[in-house]
């Protein structure tokens, strides 16, 4: 049985200054809002964040950034955080971009227990410097190592009391794969479940990725709102 907390302070209780933690989500869509805000008020630092993107200025992974708790960020895309921008160009924090379909791969490996593979991405480009090169019929790719991290924190639609989970729509991104590649896995769910109550063939994260599992409202941010005139 998976142990089901009532407190996010309790359930990141032990990340500690210069953890790593993989952060679902995509924009601010299925991100864990709760457990971000309770490693805000943790106030924990010099951690190592691995999320496609760092949030906005005033929410998600932006607050944490906000407030000097990031020493490192691996992702994707950071363009709609002015903050982020102001810490990069003053070498206030580390940045490593990765390209996107990279990313999500060096996830899925790190989980699957693979160490790395080779990928043509980024290819003659800075992103590859410094990297094994090879020849596959006719091809050339580069050597990407696979992401883990010592705690995984995920967004869910739908969990149970075994940690068995299930995504809603687009919020499914990215939080299936980092469920699988942390050390520790603390879900954050709207609607907790009986266990036997979930289909089984709807689970989308079964509960062997899955330590810690908590229930909570959400506000469910819009990034940018587009108006039809």
């Amino acid at each position: 049985m998976k142990k089901t907390y009532t407190s996010f302070r309790e359930a990141i209780g032990d990340i500690e200054d210069g953890s790593t933690l993989m952060v679902g989500g995509f924009g601010l869509c299925g991100i864990p809002e709760n457990l971000i805000l309770a490693l805000k008020d943790k106030n924990v630092k010099e951690l190592t964040i691995i999320s496609n993107n760092c949030g906005v200025d005033d929410w998600g992974l932006g607050l944490l950034l906000k407030n000097k708790q990031i020493k490192k960020m691996i992702g994707s895309y950071v363009g709609e955080n002015k903050e982020f921008e102001r810490q990069v160009l003053s070498g206030e924090i580390e940045v490593e971009l990765i390209p996107q379909g990279t990313l999500a791969e060096k996830i899925r490996a790190g989980g699957a227990g693979i160490p790395a593979f080779y990928t043509p991405a980024g290819v003659g480009t800075m992103i590859t410097e410094n990297k094994e090169i090879r020849e596959f019929n006719g091809k050339t790719y580069a050597l990407e190592e696979a992401l883990v991290a010592d705690f995984s924190i995920v967004r869910a639609w739908k969990g149970d009391a075994m940690g068995n989970l299930v995504y809603r729509k687009t919020a499914r991104n990215f939080n299936p794969i980092i469920a699988t590649a942390g050390k520790v896995t603390i879900a954050e769910v709207e609607m907790l479940c009986e266990t036997g109550e979930i289909d089984p063939n709807m689970i989308h994260t079964p509960n062997v990725y899955v330590q810690r599992i908590i229930q909570g409202d959400q506000e469910k941010r819009i990034e940018r709102k587009t108006m039809k005139g």
